[in-house]
């Protein structure tokens, strides 16, 4: 695998207008990329440019997640638990606001 295969690529915009988009790579194992996966899994409400929940792995930062303006290290371990950890920390911000 030479190149980077699409594994899911989803948008959901709910009732309020908030936006939640997930996209998911399959990637060749690299020393740069150790893990096989490339990912951006964001959160953005109706009223706010900036994601408020996001989730990425971008060079040179690698695995790390933005929560309410804090950003901080992301262990990643495979891509289920990275979809779990994401909508939990959505539902936890969505659950603030409301």
């Amino acid at each position: 695998m030479g190149r980077a295969e699409l594994v899911l690529k989803e948008k959901v915009i709910d009732e309020y207008g908030d936006i939640t988009e997930l996209s998911i790579w399959r990637v060749p194992i690299t020393e740069r990329n150790p893990s096989g996966a490339r990912y951006r899994l964001a959160f953005v409400r109706h009223d706010d440019p900036k994601p408020v929940v996001l989730y990425d792995n971008h060079h040179p930062k690698g695995h790390h997640r933005h929560v309410t303006g804090v950003e901080e290290p992301y262990e990643f371990e495979n891509v289920d638990k990275l979809i779990s950890d994401f909508q939990a920390d959505v539902s936890r911000v969505k659950g603030e606001r409301r």
